[in-house]
C-alpha cells in the first residue's frame, strides 16, 4: 500500500495538478482521485540510476506523437489505468529532448508486459511496459515538449520523502513486532527483553528510527514551506533506508529461527526494506547528490 499511495500521489496525481493542462486535469484527475490507478514509466533496461538515457522515441505527427520502445520496472503496472510516460522526441537534444506522455492502457500499441518475480514488496507490481507504434494524442503531452526531464527530476525529488516514510513504516513495524516477540519469548527462565544485550539493541533500534522519521518529516516541512529541500530528501532517504536494513534484520537474529520462517513477519519486512536502497535513486546517487550540495 505505501508504494502504491507514495507512486499515486507523489509522482503521477502530483505531476499532473504541477504540469497538466487544465483538460488533462479535468479527464484524469477526477479518475485518479476515484477508482483509476496511477504508474509512473521512466525507468528502461539500460537506463538506471542514468535515468535521462532513454531509448523510447516519440515520433512528432503533428495531431499525434507515436511511441516505440520498452519501459522496465514500473511499480503498478499490472493494475494502473493511466501511466505517465517519458519519451524522447528529439534524440539528437539529449535529455532536452526528454517529453513526459498521458497514456491510457486501452491505447492501441500499448501492452503490459512480464510481472517481476521479486525478492520483496510483492504485494506491489512490478511490470514491463512495450509500445510498439502507440499513438499519443499531441493534447496528452504532460508539460512542455522537451521537458520532461524537469517533470522527472522534480517528482522524484518529492517521492524520495514518500520513500522515505515507507521505509520508517517497516523499521517501526519490525521493532514493533521484536520489541512484543523479545517480552513473550522466554529463555534461560526469563524474558529475553530483560537481558541488557538485547534490550541495548532495541535502545539502539528505537533512537534510529525515531533519527530517521525527523529526518522525513524536516524534508517535508520544507517542502511545504517551498523551500529547497534536495538535500534533505537525499538524506531522508539514504537514512530511512538503511535503518529500516538494519532494524528488520535485527527483528529476524531476535527471533531466532521463527524469523527465518514465513509463519512470522519480520522475514517479509526484511525483503521488503532492501528496495529502499534501490529505487527511486539508488544510496549511491544520494550520496552524490549531498555531496555535490554542501561541496559545491
Amino acid at each position: 500500500i505505501g508504494v502504491l499511495v507514495d507512486v499515486q500521489n507523489t509522482l503521477v496525481i502530483n505531476a499532473l495538478l504541477r504540469w497538466g493542462s487544465d483538460e488533462l486535469k479535468r479527464r484524469y484527475l477526477t479518475k485518479l482521485a476515484a477508482n483509476a490507478v496511477g504508474a509512473y514509466a521512466l525507468s528502461e533496461a539500460g537506463s538506471g540510476s542514468d535515468a535521462f538515457a532513454l531509448t523510447t522515441r516519440a515520433v512528432d505527427r503533428g495531431a499525434e506523437f507515436v511511441l516505440t520502445g520498452r519501459k522496465l520496472w514500473i511499480t503498478n503496472g499490472n493494475e494502473a489505468d493511466i501511466f505517465i510516460v517519458f519519451a524522447n522526441a528529439n534524440p539528437e537534444s539529449g535529455y532536452r529532448g526528454i517529453t513526459a506522455f498521458l497514456v491510457e492502457r486501452e491505447f492501441d500499441g500499448f501492452t503490459i508486459g512480464k510481472k517481476e518475480d521479486k525478492l520483496g514488496i510483492r504485494a506491489s507490481s512490478t511490470c514491463e511496459l512495450l509500445f510498439e507504434e502507440c499513438s499519443i494524442p499531441r493534447s496528452n503531452v504532460l508539460g512542455e515538449i522537451g521537458r520532461g526531464y524537469k517533470v522527472a527530476i522534480e517528482t522524484l525529488n518529492e517521492g524520495r520523502i514518500g520513500i522515505g516514510a515507507q521505509m520508517i513504516g517497516l523499521a517501526q513495524g519490525a521493532l514493533d513486532h521484536a520489541i512484543r516477540y523479545t517480552r513473550e519469548r522466554k529463555q534461560f527462565g526469563k524474558a529475553i527483553a530483560e537481558f541488557q544485550a538485547v534490550q541495548h539493541q532495541l535502545a539502539r533500534a528505537a533512537t534510529e528510527v525515531e533519527a530517521a522519521r525527523l529526518l522525513v518529516y524536516n524534508a517535508g516541512r520544507l517542502r511545504d514551506a517551498g523551500q529547497p529541500f534536495l538535500t534533505e530528501a537525499a538524506m531522508c532517504k539514504i537514512f530511512s533506508s538503511e535503518v529500516a536494513e538494519r532494524v528488520t534484520s535485527l527483528a529476524v537474529n531476535l527471533f531466532g529461527g521463527y524469523g527465518f520462517v514465513k509463519d512470522y513477519p519480520v522475514e517479509k519486512l526484511y525483503r521488503d526494506a532492501k528496495i529502499g536502497q534501490i529505487y527511486e535513486g539508488t544510496s549511491n546517487l544520494q550520496l552524490q547528490t549531498i555531496a555535490k550540495q554542501i561541496l559545491g
